[in-house]
């Protein structure tokens, strides 16, 4: 099959539609349409059932609002949520924190349920309510029976709009979130995040805490909350998204009821380019018997043509965790070496994406004595990767890659949380008939081609803590950005 899918440049991702298979080779010209001729033979050669599920239908509410879903009609159950367009880097330093505290307030009651009443609702119904803040998206979700459907849209809907935010509420809450913040505090993975992003972008919105700092969260006010909510709880902000047992047209009649009322007014400007800059973050702690380290690169966004590419690298990367045991016949080749050798005790690679740009890295824990060695060894992988990765590798990173998205789509709640993402960062849901396509369309060249604008002569991010006096200086971790260092 030629590439045609890997190729496609972001302006042609969004043209397409979000419903289903169609959405491969729908497209607004003649022209698309003719460079895509090759997909629709590709898509006839994938399994039944893959070809089967149910599109994503969506609707546009006359405010902005969308609403979309994925139906199963003998689903028992439904996941239901809603995606508004907001977190902290829509912030700045003065109210850093105040996305978060405003999702905690969500759930302190509103103008006709208290916090109590809310509560025995959805126990009485049997269904879960939460929500979680990110730097980019700002989620409310709930899991029910489908018979509750429209209870729980109705309760979504009146969280949204008519929270209390009483002043009692307000400090019970501060002080909630202050505990939180100690926690995460004592968290080493989060903390080697969080300096992670703050000097992967420095002085950018990328770079600030979920949570805030502490001084915010104890002099966030109820006219801040008020005033963030009346700019980035709007419309247009919004993805109302379901899956399982809901019926998309019967959604759009209870979206328009419940929240026909939601300003359309969207003034604000989405995240524009963010600036990556490669430094580092040390916090050298000698009590600790293992080092956490965090190296990266910047990595891709969303709707980054190369965005599959940089998941069979990931891939091909790997993880491995001593206590799974193993060595020669570890499928990574990193994972091999690292078990082989005994350079750390586990490393996975991540690959974090935002609306622009992204951080694709491995994380580590190891002994002080072996720093040196694992950090030479990932950056060694990093280079061979891009200039030598074979063909059956990167066929085998395809094939895995493929089994673990089919397999993470197993449930309600991991599709309508992609449905929601996916509508707000790219515009549409991408079909699983379509992932499929684009993944096994990578090539090796493909492949090279991405490691090496990734990660070849680059300014790599260091974050690291614990005993880390061994750690190779950064100018030294640098130059290993190099292909001679093989």
């Amino acid at each position: 099959m030629s590439q045609i899918l890997s190729s496609l440049p972001s302006r042609l991702l969004r043209a397409t539609k979000p419903n289903g298979l169609g959405s491969l080779i729908h497209t607004r010209s003649k022209s698309d349409v003719s460079k895509l001729s090759g997909v629709a033979a590709g898509a006839s050669k994938l399994p039944q059932h893959i070809l089967n599920i149910p599109p994503t239908r969506t609707t546009a509410l006359k405010n902005g609002l969308i609403v979309a879903t994925e139906e199963h009609p003998h689903a028992e159950t439904a996941s239901i949520g809603v995606w508004v367009n907001t977190g902290s880097c829509f912030e700045n330093d003065k109210n850093n924190g105040v996305a978060h505290f405003l999702e905690h307030m969500a759930f302190k009651g509103t103008e006709k349920r208290s916090q109590k009443a809310l509560e025995l609702e959805v126990e009485n119904m049997g269904a879960s309510l939460n929500a979680y803040t990110s730097r980019e998206q700002t989620v409310f979700w709930s899991k029910c029976f489908n018979k509750h459907v429209p209870q729980n849209v109705d309760i979504l809907a009146d969280i949204l709009q008519n929270s209390s935010f009483t002043e009692a509420n307000i400090e019970r809450e501060r002080s909630t979130i202050i505990r939180e913040s100690q926690e995460v505090e004592n968290n080493t993975d989060e903390v080697v995040y969080d300096n992670l992003h703050a000097a992967a972008f420095q002085g950018t919105s990328l770079a600030r805490p979920i949570l805030g700092p502490d001084e915010n969260i104890r002099r966030i006010n109820r006219d801040d909350l008020v005033e963030y909510k009346k700019q980035y709880y709007t419309a247009p902000r919004m993805v109302l998204a379901a899956a399982g047992g809901v019926k998309h047209d019967e959604l759009v009649a209870l979206a328009e009821k419940a929240f026909g009322g939601v300003s359309s007014v969207d003034n604000l400007a989405r995240l524009g380019d963010i600036e990556y800059t490669g430094s580092e973050v040390l916090i050298r702690n000698d009590d600790m018997p293992l080092a956490h380290i965090a190296i990266a690169v910047q990595g891709v966004g969303w709707a980054d043509p190369d965005y599959f590419t940089m998941q069979v690298i990931q891939t091909i990367i790997g993880a491995w965790d001593r206590s799974v045991g193993g060595a020669n016949n570890l499928s990574a080749r990193l994972a091999e070496n690292i078990a082989t050798e005994k350079l750390a005790h586990s490393y996975h690679t991540f690959n974090t994406c935002y609306a622009t740009t992204g951080l694709v890295g491995n994380y580590i824990i190891a002994p002080p004595d072996r720093l040196d060695a694992v950090i030479g060894e990932i950056t060694d992988e990093w280079q061979r990767i891009a200039n030598s990765v074979t063909p059956t590798e990167v066929e085998r990173a395809k094939h895995k890659l493929i089994t673990s998205t089919i397999l993470a789509l197993d449930g309600n709640s991991v599709v309508v949380e992609e449905i929601g993402r996916q509508m707000l960062a790219i515009g549409r849901r991408i079909p699983l008939a379509e992932v499929i396509l684009r993944i096994n369309d990578i090539t090796a060249s493909d492949v090279r081609r991405v490691a090496s604008k990734h990660f070849t002569d680059v300014s790599p991010t260091v974050s690291a803590i614990g005993p880390i006096d061994d750690l190779p200086d950064y100018n030294v971790i640098r130059g290993w950005t190099y292909w001679n260092r093989l």
